[in-house]
């Protein structure tokens, strides 16, 4: 990976799209630690420190937001809304015909589906920035004016601000696509989980400061376990199982087409972090509640006792948190990918180009192969997500150190989006040596 950025520095046009992402990325930091108006910044952030690492769904959208959710400031949504769209308006193009077609339209298309996700990222921003305005006006007690019209003002400029952020994340994102190296939104994303990067640092030295002695041996433990589930990332991110191909040979006029052998690349991570996504959206909803519905301290009668305990199994934790988290992670895999994947397709695509997997019959007999192959892939690509995931809620129950809870999402998402980023610049490169047909 050090090799490939020294050679795209060398390259006075890479190195431009280079200084130009750094740049758009300190913009976003900078946005991320201007203020809004009539908030009161030491009560959001003693709030936010009361409610702990729950695993609520606050601390997930602090986390994509590298800490600017926590303080509310003007790119507080980062790119979450973004996010919720694009899963959204990408499940919902398998379910309505219309958007099936449009998608299939090439280019075109593309930017219509891609218009269509930015009008419902606005959509799902104006609603999570009216939510978090109710929290922060009701739980955290942190707006200034509440009522009257200086009350409707303030709701207007605090929504509006962060609605605002939203939408200016997306335009940065646009232009890394457009004038960067590539793959905008991931790198802001990767940008604001780096941002954490320093203050886990200093949580770490300040663990070994105490001088206790489980701090002192499980801190190094730590490192060399994040290293290990890099390395783990990028083993199984380049795995793949490849499926054989034979084309028949064919004769058209005087010439023979076919008779070459290919094969189906099949990723055994094809669906990336998505699924933990799902399951970190579902499971944080009941910790999420206890920011609304405070717990009982004394709970009495049915309702109180159900919902403390509620929040008990669903507490980080928790053991019936890990096991339903690992559980879901593998649903939501398998979901996922009986979405991006039809056999029968890819097995009609096969026989309309005379190809076929060699020793299967074409037609259902491929694609029963190619079902059972997807199916067996997924299982292990699941089995690899739900390790990463809940591996650091074990240690964090096991060792005592808190804060580590979503360090294994965090680490699968920046080693993915740098492996993505390596793999442009190569093609960028790649493409930039060619010499083409005209030389």
């Amino acid at each position: 990976m050090l090799q490939t950025l020294r050679n795209a520095w060398k390259v006075a046009d890479l190195r431009k799209k280079i200084l130009f992402t750094l740049l758009i990325i300190v913009i976003y930091r900078i946005g991320s630690a201007i203020p809004v108006p009539y908030l009161e910044q030491g009560t959001i952030q003693d709030w936010f420190n009361s409610t702990g690492d729950t695993g609520n769904f606050f601390n997930y959208l602090n986390m994509l937001s590298g800490g600017a959710f926590s303080k509310a400031t003007l790119l507080c949504l980062s790119i979450s809304p973004y996010i919720n769209a694009s899963i959204i308006i990408q499940l919902l193009t398998y379910a309505i015909p219309p958007l099936e077609r449009m998608s299939k339209e090439g280019q075109e298309g593309r930017k219509k589906i891609n218009r269509i996700t930015r009008y419902t990222a606005f959509g799902i921003a104006l609603f999570q920035g009216w939510a978090y305005y109710l929290t922060l006006k009701n739980s955290a007690h942190a707006v200034k004016y509440t009522s009257g019209f200086s009350g409707i003002f303030a709701a207007a400029v605090i929504i509006g601000c962060f609605v605002a952020g939203s939408a200016f994340i997306i335009w940065l994102g646009d232009q890394i696509n457009d004038k960067g190296i590539g793959n905008g939104i991931s790198m802001i994303l990767f940008a604001g989980i780096i941002a954490r990067g320093p203050e886990a640092i200093l949580y770490m030295i300040e663990l070994l400061r105490t001088g206790e002695m489980r701090y002192i041996i499980f801190v190094p433990v730590v490192i060399i376990i994040f290293i290990l589930m890099i390395a783990f990332i990028i083993f199984m991110d380049n795995a793949e199982r490849r499926i054989p191909i034979q084309y028949a040979k064919r004769v058209v006029g005087r010439k023979m087409y076919g008779g070459q052998n290919s094969y189906i690349p099949v990723k055994v991570a094809m669906s990336g972090v998505l699924p933990i996504i799902f399951a970190m959206s579902f499971m944080s909803l009941p910790s999420t509640l206890e920011l609304f519905i405070a717990r009982p301290t004394n709970p009495t009668g049915f309702w109180q006792n159900f919902y403390v305990g509620l929040l008990n199994w669903f507490s980080t934790d928790s053991i019936f948190y890990a096991v339903l988290y690992f559980l879901l992670i593998i649903g939501f895999n398998y979901f996922y990918v009986s979405m991006q994947y039809n056999p029968i397709e890819i097995a009609n695509n096969l026989r309309q180009n005379n190809g076929g997997i060699p020793g299967i019959r074409p037609g259902k007999p491929t694609s029963d192969f190619i079902k059972r192959v997807l199916s067996k892939i997924t299982l292990v690509g699941a089995i690899f997500l739900g390790i990463i995931a809940i591996f650091p809620i074990f240690f964090a129950k096991f060792s005592g150190i808190s804060g580590i809870a979503m360090g294994g999402t965090s680490i699968l998402i920046i080693v993915s989006v740098s492996l993505e980023t390596v793999r442009t610049l190569e093609s960028q490169m790649m493409m930039r040596h060619h010499k083409g047909f005209l030389e």
